[in-house]
């Protein structure tokens, strides 16, 4: 079975770890990772969603924070600051710049971010294909108080305490899938959409152009798992993105965000936790369960449970 799943941040790096797990070496997974969260910090090119699937497939990530690398310094970090080096708010430690100068030699060198992860990959060997949702250059843009900023500023800096009145990806609309991409889905026997930030992470998947048409129009079911449990999301702020959409902040209201792929949206199935089992989608057949991901195994059920709904054989 060919598996492609729609992922970003570190839910969705959580997530693939539970998708590699039910695979095992059965199946194909490859996954289609936002990069509108990128940026340039010091002359280097950041891909963060990237690289956190990438390290935690890889087993270097950092248990506790989440994201960046296990047993990080700082020590080029603390240098900067005693320049005055903005910005100060992002932090760069001494093994993640590693990563950082390899890429952004690569891009120089005219390499495109596809094969650039690539490389990158046969040091951490995640165990899946990963590829960036596109080669371009595209921003995730948060607009509050009439002025807009990159992402990583009002997430990283401001702590998404700033009101976000809108979300805009910048340089979508003239994006063009990364190789690979449009062919993985075609070829996909399932999609997934992972329980990622529905606005900021797979948000901007869905607006390079031809991505949305091609998982709406191909063959493969697509299921998706809801970021929302109750009223709150399993992590992070999307609560705080989906007010910018009057999105209601429930499994219910992101479903209906994504809508039935029968009447044009995306969703085939939608899993939600036990505590949503009332949830309603039009066109939509809900499957209520626990989506904790307490640990590996618990997320590969989750999985076993999409594939069930999709109707294919394990």
């Amino acid at each position: 079975m060919r598996i492609v799943v729609l992922a970003g941040g570190i839910g969705g790096a959580r997530f693939l770890l539970g998708v590699r797990a039910w695979a095992e070496n059965h199946h194909q997974v490859t996954a289609i990772v936002n990069t509108g969260d990128d940026l340039v910090i010091h002359g280097l090119r950041i891909c963060p969603d990237l690289d956190s699937v990438m390290y935690t497939l890889g087993g270097g990530a950092d248990p506790e924070r989440g994201w960046g690398r296990r047993d990080e310094s700082w020590v080029v970090k603390e240098e900067l600051a005693r320049y005055g080096a903005e910005p100060t708010w992002f932090g760069l430690g001494d093994r993640d710049i590693a990563t950082h100068l390899i890429r952004t030699r690569m891009l120089a060198a005219g390499y495109p971010l596809s094969a650039v992860t690539e490389a990158l990959c046969q040091r951490w060997k995640p165990g899946i294909r990963l590829l960036p949702m596109t080669d371009d250059r595209v921003e995730t843009h948060v607009v509050t108080g009439g002025q807009a900023m990159h992402f990583q500023e009002w997430w990283v800096r401001h702590r998404a305490s700033l009101p976000a009145e809108r979300f805009v990806f910048v340089g979508a609309d003239q994006a063009k899938p990364a190789a690979g991409v449009l062919d993985a889905i075609a070829e996909a026997d399932l999609i997934l959409i992972a329980p990622s930030n529905p606005v900021v992470s797979i948000g901007p998947i869905l607006a390079i152009s031809g991505i949305a048409e091609a998982v709406r129009g191909g063959n493969a079911p697509v299921i998706g798992f809801s970021p929302i449990i109750g009223d709150a999301p399993v992590r992070g702020m999307a609560d705080r993105c989906l007010a910018a959409l009057d999105v209601k902040v429930s499994a219910e209201g992101v479903g209906q965000m994504y809508g039935a792929r029968s009447a044009g949206g995306l969703l085939d199935g939608w899993l939600v936790d036990s505590v949503d089992a009332e949830t309603e989608v039009p066109g939509v057949t809900v499957l209520a369960r626990p989506l904790w991901m307490t640990d590996e195994a618990e997320t590969a059920r989750m999985v076993a449970d999409a594939v069930a709904l999709a109707g294919l054989a394990s």
